[in-house]
């Protein structure tokens, strides 16, 4: 798969989120995200301080969070192409392929 066939699958599956209200996503991303139990037990990530290592953190942790999509679709909605960091275990240039699909898919480029 290259990087947009990769874009537009990810825009896909945000589809099923359109309807859902912003503030929805930011209570069901700030109650259920991965990210947001961090510290909390004992198992607190190693923070380097070095860019490159800490997005390859944060993708770890957010490829194992139950709301990645929904935390996705909040993050294009609220900062869309500049937001920066990983977000739905996505990191920028990624994440910024994959916004703009979505927001193809959004101004009525459904496939």
């Amino acid at each position: 798969m290259n990087g947009e066939e990769l874009f537009e699958e990810v825009a896909a599956r945000l589809d099923c989120l359109e309807g859902t209200p912003v503030g929805q996503l930011s209570d069901l991303v700030r109650r259920e995200g991965a990210c947001m139990w961090l510290g909390v037990g004992a198992d607190e990530p190693m923070w380097t301080g070095d860019n490159m290592t800490d997005r390859e953190l944060a993708a770890t942790i957010c490829a194992g969070c139950p709301v990645a999509d929904e935390c996705l679709e909040l993050e294009f909605r609220t900062a869309g192409f500049v937001s920066l960091g990983v977000w739905g275990a996505l990191a920028d240039d990624d994440r910024r392929g994959a916004y703009l699909a979505w927001l193809r898919r959004r101004d009525g480029g459904r496939r």
